[in-house]
């Protein structure tokens, strides 16, 4: 009896404190935009900001205050960045939920981009790792710019020698979440893994990956990149405008889905008794408004529990560990990026653009002279 009261009146609670929450959130929100107009930086750099949601029109090239590093920090002259769907999904402030965190009317942070590769100008003086003249690659939230700053302890690494700033540039969101969405679903050698969107940032990363682990790679896509994927690796390709991976009859152990156009019962149909499905995609811009590929483990928690296989959401954490390996990857030959189109810092709402039409074959790069 106790608990039914319980979780009475949490089920009513929820809905007013969603309420008060998403007020407080609507009038307490602003943005950098709103606090420093007419003000000219005293150090300028060249950098993309967006100070309200939607398409890439609302990007602009801009002059804003040149970083300083804090004791910790290292101050990095970016050569390339990489543009990813998680940009146009900031860009757009879609899914809605996520407005909860990174404003409700505008974006509290006006800086867009993640990846990014260049050379360390200065050093914080409790930075022992790093020193001027490194070249470095990593994550950091405002990479599309001339200048980014980079925690010594975050996910920031040396650049082998070997190995372009483009190529570098290309690593840290779509193959880390390749690698950990493998490793999600611990495919070892000699297993059977499909890789949904095979052609695309992430796939192009996961095919090879799967592949240096020895296991048994298929890879979905169009017609038009099914060569370029069979030479990244995949012993198998299905092209998805001729046939269903669904409905093949054919069972894998992993599913790695880019993609998330098939419903969860019928992957399962494509599954081993116990095998294993990692989401790592969920639509292009104009699905999942409100929740986003959220929906997608939403269902797969209620179905769990009655069977063996297991489904999931990948959320990928950049790791210096998993940048380092990856480095180490492209440095030994088992993996290259493939990059698609190469962009000026001006043309980022181009590449913006062309990355929301889902048909970029590989890794989208931003040139910064």
């Amino acid at each position: 009896m106790m608990l039914r009261r319980i979780l009475k009146w949490t089920a009513v609670a929820i809905p007013f404190v969603l309420l008060g929450w998403f007020a407080f959130a609507y009038f307490s929100s602003s943005n950098v935009c709103a606090t420093s107009a007419g003000s000219a930086p005293a150090n300028p750099i060249k950098a993309i900001v967006y100070c309200e949601y939607g398409q890439a029109d609302v990007l602009k090239l801009e002059e804003i205050e040149k970083p300083t590093p804090e004791d910790d920090q290292l101050l990095v002259k970016v050569h390339a960045a990489a543009a990813n769907p998680l940009d146009w999904h900031y860009m757009r402030g879609t899914p809605y939920l996520m407005r909860m965190m990174t404003g409700l009317r505008k974006p509290k942070d006006i800086r867009l981009g993640v990846d990014y590769a260049g050379t360390v100008e200065a050093v914080g003086r409790r930075v022992t790792k790093f020193k001027p003249g490194d070249e470095v690659f990593g994550g950091r939230a405002g990479a599309f710019a001339e200048y980014v700053v980079a925690r010594e302890a975050g996910s920031v690494v040396l650049k082998p020698s070997n190995i372009t700033f483009e190529q570098a540039a290309a690593l840290p969101i779509a193959a880390v979440t390749a690698l950990q969405g493998l490793r999600q679903g611990k495919l070892a050698q000699g297993q059977k893994v499909l890789i949904n969107g095979a052609s695309g940032g992430v796939g192009t990363f996961a095919v090879q990956i799967a592949h240096s682990l020895g296991a048994e790679v298929t890879g979905v896509c169009s017609t038009r990149n099914l060569e370029m994927v069979r030479s990244l690796g995949a012993d198998k390709v299905i092209d998805y405008t001729q046939a269903d991976y669904t409905q093949g009859g054919e069972q894998y152990d992993v599913i790695l889905d880019n993609v998330g156009n098939r419903s969860l019962l019928e992957n399962r149909r494509a599954m081993t008794d116990e095998g294993k499905y990692v989401l790592i995609g969920g639509g292009g811009p104009e699905n999942g408004r409100w929740i986003g590929p959220m929906m997608g483990p939403i269902k797969a928690m209620f179905l769990s529990p009655f069977i063996k296989q297991e489904m999931g959401l990948m959320l990928a954490e950049l790791t210096k560990e998993d940048l380092t390996l990856l480095a180490g990857l492209i440095q030994s030959g088992d993996v290259t990026p493939v990059i698609d189109r190469r962009y000026k810092l001006s043309e980022v709402p181009e590449a913006i653009r062309y990355l929301e039409t889902g048909r970029a074959r590989g890794k989208v790069i931003i040139t910064i002279e």
